[in-house]
C-alpha cells in the first residue's frame, strides 16, 4: 500500500483541501495538546492505513493545526483524534481515544454511528476529501429571484418521492426529486425549501411506536452533524462523496427549470447534545468555544435550543465557521437561499442574553458574497425568545407565524379577528413598516412541517401524536383547528364538503396576501398525517407524499394551479411597498378601502365575520411597470349566508366574478376570460366563502 508524506501545510483555509500535489488538512483547536490526522482505505475499516500525528511546532498556527499529505487525493477518507485538558468542570472534554469528524467536512461515508457505544472506527462515518471544481455546472449560477415574486413550497426530500406511489425511479434521493421537477413547474412554484439536507444520523432516536413497536426515526434532520456535507443517504449512490455530485445535479436541474433551492440550516444546535451527549466534533475539538457553557457549572450547557446545547454563534470564531458554511453552500453548491431554524439564537451573546445589534446576524446580512442570497429567520428560539417583526441585523424575513394564527382564527370564525386578518391581508406592516423592511419580509404560511398539514387542520380538532412515543405530549396544543362535525377522515359528504371550502378559502388568502407565501408540500392536495402535528420522527407513510391523493383531490390541485398563477399575473398581489390609504392616481380610489357587507367604510370597532376590500390596480398604486386590474375580494368566515352589496365599480370599468369558493369545480375559479359579470347591486356569498372579483 502506498505510504504518503507529509509536510507542515497551510493554515487557510479550513478543512481538507485538494492541491495539485496532495491534500492540505486544516482544523481549529485552541487548548488541544496533541491532533492525530488518520487516512483511512475504505468505509468500514477498523485501523487507519496510516496515522499522522501533528507537531506542535511545525504543525501549528495560532489556534489552527495543519498539514499538507503529499499524493493524497480526492476520495480519501479521514478522522481526528484529539487529546488535550479532560476538565469538564472547566467546559474541557478531550478525549485521546474518541474519532472525530472535521467539522468543514463537505462528505461523510454512508455509515450510522448512533447505534453502537464503542466508539469504534467502525462506529464512525468517515469524512471524504472533496475536491470542489469536479463538476460541470453548464454555467449554472444561483437564481435568486426576488422575494417579492416568489412562491416557496416546503417539502421533506426524502418523504416528498420514497413512497411507491411517487412513479420515479429512485425514490427518496436527490435524483428522485430531480424527476418531480415537472411537477413542480406544473403547480407554479419558484422556490423550494428544504427540509435540512446537511449531515445527520436518522437512527439517533430510541423511542418506539407504542402501537407498533417499530423503532422510530429523526426524520426531518434537525440534528446536524456535519454542516457542509449533504446527506448521503439522499443519493442513489452511496459511494464516498457521490452525495456531493448527486446534490449538485438536482440543483442545476432545479436551476434550468426556474426552481430556486433554499436550505433550512440548523446553527442553533448540534446533533452532540447535552453533558449526556455523544461527542462527534465540536465537543472533542474545542467544547468551550462551540457551545455556550453555564458559568456556574461548565459541565452543563446553555440550552436555548430545547435539543440539549446551544451553539455560541457569536464567538468569533463560531461565527466564522457560520460565514463560511453559509459562503460554501452558496459559491460551491449554488444554494439560492437559507431558512435558519430558531434564528433567534444567532442574536444571543455567549452568556446567552440577545443583544440589540447582533454581529453574527449583521455579518450575515451584509456579507458580500450573500448579498443576493434569500435570508430567512424562524424569528424564535426555545429559550423564550420571540423577535417576528423586531428580527435584527437588517435585510432578514421572517416566517411570519402571527398570519399563520390570525389566519386561521379568521376562517375557524373567531370573533373579533377581521382586523387582524386585513392587517395580514395588507403585508402585516405593523410587524415590518417601523425597521424599514418591505411586505415581501413577511414569509407567510398556514402550515409548515412542524404543526397540522392543512386537511388536517380543517379535520381534527386536536392532536393525535401517540406514535411518536411520548404519550401525545408532544406537539403544539394551539392550533386553531377544527374538525367541521366529524373528528378525523369522514365519508359524510356534507363534512368533506365545507372543508374542501376552508382549504380553498385559506389557500386562496394565503396567495392573494401582500407577503411572500409558503406553501407545506402536499397541502395542494389534501396531503394527510391522521392528526400527528409533530411527525418528527414518523420516516414511514404518514409523512411520505401519497402522490395517489393527487388525482383524488384534482380539483384542490387544480384550484392552487389556479391560486398560484394568478397571484403571479397580478402584480397588484405583489406590492413591493406598504398599503398608504392614499390615492395617487387621482383615480379617486385609495389604494386600498375597506367596506362591510353593506358596502360601507369598515367599522373596526364593530367587527364581524365578514371583510371586504377593495385594491386599485392603478400602476403608480402598486409600484409597478404597468396597470393591472382592480380587484374586490370577500371572505364571509361566518355560518351564514351573506347578500353582500358591492361598491360601484371604476369609472368606465364592470366587475366580473372570477373566483368564489362556494362552487364546485372548476366553476370556483374561472380563466379571467371567462369571469361572469353581473349588475345587481348585491352579491349572494354562501357561508365560508371567500370571492374575488375582477375590473374590465
Amino acid at each position: 500500500m502506498q505510504k504518503y508524506s507529509a509536510q507542515s501545510g497551510k493554515p487557510i483555509p479550513f478543512g481538507a483541501v485538494p492541491t495539485g500535489k496532495g491534500v492540505n488538512f486544516s482544523v481549529f483547536s485552541r487548548n488541544a495538546e496533541s491532533v492525530s490526522l488518520e487516512i483511512f482505505k475504505n468505509p468500514q475499516d477498523t485501523e487507519p492505513c496510516q496515522v499522522f500525528n501533528l507537531d506542535f511546532e511545525q504543525n501549528r498556527t495560532g489556534d489552527i493545526w495543519h498539514i499538507h499529505i503529499e499524493g493524497l487525493r480526492s476520495g480519501a477518507l479521514y478522522l481526528y483524534r484529539v487529546d488535550g485538558p479532560s476538565e469538564p468542570e472547566n467546559g474541557h472534554r478531550f478525549d485521546k481515544n474518541r474519532y472525530l469528524l472535521d467539522p468543514y467536512a463537505k462528505a461523510l461515508t454512508d455509515t450510522s454511528f448512533f447505534l453502537s457505544e464503542k466508539r469504534g472506527a467502525e462506529d464512525m462515518p468517515k469524512c471524504v476529501v472533496i475536491r470542489d471544481d469536479d463538476f460541470d455546472w453548464q454555467g449554472d449560477k444561483p437564481l435568486n429571484y426576488p422575494l417579492q415574486h416568489s412562491i416557496i413550497y416546503e417539502t421533506h426530500l426524502k418523504g416528498f418521492t420514497q413512497n411507491a406511489a411517487s412513479g420515479v425511479k429512485y425514490p427518496g434521493t436527490y435524483r428522485g426529486f430531480i424527476e418531480k421537477i415537472p411537477y413542480l413547474k406544473e403547480l407554479g412554484i419558484t422556490s423550494v425549501e428544504f427540509l435540512p439536507l446537511q449531515e445527520f444520523d436518522e437512527n439517533e432516536n430510541t423511542n418506539t411506536n407504542p402501537q407498533t413497536g417499530e423503532r422510530l426515526k429523526n426524520y426531518w434532520g434537525y440534528s446536524t452533524v456535519a454542516f457542509f456535507a449533504p446527506k448521503t443517504s439522499y443519493a442513489s449512490d452511496r459511494s464516498p462523496g457521490a452525495c456531493v455530485r448527486e446534490f449538485k445535479e438536482m440543483v442545476r436541474e432545479m436551476h434550468k427549470n426556474g426552481l430556486e433551492v433554499i436550505l433550512d440550516i440548523v446553527f442553533n444546535h448540534t446533533a452532540e447534545g447535552n453533558e449526556h451527549g455523544f461527542t462527534l466534533n465540536f465537543r472533542g475539538f474545542e467544547n468551550s468555544v462551540y457551545y455556550m457553557l453555564e458559568e456556574k457549572d461548565k459541565r452543563l450547557y446553555k440550552n436555548f435550543s430545547g435539543c440539549g446545547n446551544t451553539m455560541n454563534c457569536n464567538h468569533p470564531v463560531v461565527r466564522t465557521y457560520i460565514i463560511d458554511c453559509l459562503r460554501y453552500w452558496v459559491s460551491e453548491m449554488h444554494v439560492d437561499g437559507f431558512r435558519f431554524d430558531l434564528g433567534s439564537i444567532l442574536g444571543r451573546d455567549t452568556r446567552g442574553n440577545l443583544m440589540e445589534n447582533p454581529p453574527m446576524l449583521e455579518r450575515i446580512a451584509e456579507d458580500p458574497l450573500l448579498r443576493n442570497t434569500k435570508i430567512i429567520a424562524e424569528a424564535w428560539d426555545g429559550g423564550g425568545a420571540y423577535q417576528v417583526g423586531s428580527f435584527p441585523g437588517g435585510r432578514w424575513a421572517e416566517w411570519n407565524d402571527r398570519f399563520r394564527d390570525d389566519i386561521r382564527r379568521f376562517w375557524r370564525g373567531d370573533k373579533f379577528f377581521a382586523g387582524g386578518t386585513a392587517t395580514r391581508l395588507a403585508g402585516s406592516s405593523d410587524l415590518y413598516l417601523r425597521d424599514g423592511r418591505k411586505p415581501f419580509h413577511s414569509i407567510n404560511f398556514l402550515t409548515s412541517h412542524d404543526g397540522f398539514t392543512l386537511n388536517d387542520l380543517v379535520s381534527y380538532s386536536r392532536k393525535y401524536n401517540e406514535a411518536n412515543g411520548e404519550n401525545n405530549r408532544d406537539g403544539s396544543d394551539n392550533n386553531y383547528s377544527c374538525n367541521y362535525g366529524h373528528e378525523g377522515e369522514s365519508s359524510d359528504a356534507a363534512v368533506d364538503l365545507i372543508r374542501g371550502r376552508q382549504i380553498k378559502n385559506m389557500i386562496l388568502t394565503l396567495l392573494l396576501s401582500q407577503g411572500t407565501p409558503m406553501l407545506l408540500g402536499g397541502d395542494e392536495f389534501r396531503r394527510t398525517q391522521n392528526g400527528n402535528n409533530n411527525a418528527y420522527c414518523q420516516d414511514n407513510e404518514l409523512s411520505w407524499f401519497d402522490w395517489s391523493l393527487k388525482e383524488r383531490h384534482a380539483d384542490m390541485f387544480e384550484f392552487t394551479r389556479k391560486a398560484i398563477a394568478f397571484r403571479m399575473k397580478h402584480p397588484a398581489f405583489r406590492r413591493p411597498e406598504f398599503f398608504l390609504g392614499k390615492d395617487l392616481s387621482a383615480n379617486n380610489l385609495l389604494d386600498i378601502c375597506w367596506f362591510d357587507e353593506h358596502a360601507k367604510p369598515f367599522d373596526w370597532g364593530k367587527q364581524k365575520h365578514f371583510l371586504a376590500c377593495l385594491l386599485d390596480g392603478s400602476k403608480i398604486e402598486i409600484f409597478s411597470e404597468r396597470d393591472d386590474n382592480d380587484f374586490y375580494l370577500m371572505c364571509n368566515a361566518g355560518k351564514d349566508f351573506v347578500y353582500a352589496r358591492i361598491p360601484p365599480a371604476p369609472v368606465g370599468k364592470k366587475w366580473y366574478r372570477c373566483i368564489d369558493t362556494s362552487l364546485p369545480s372548476p366553476g370556483d375559479f374561472l380563466d379571467e376570460k371567462d369571469a361572469i359579470g353581473f349588475v345587481t347591486p348585491e352579491y349572494p356569498l354562501a357561508d365560508k366563502t371567500m370571492v374575488v372579483l375582477i375590473s374590465k
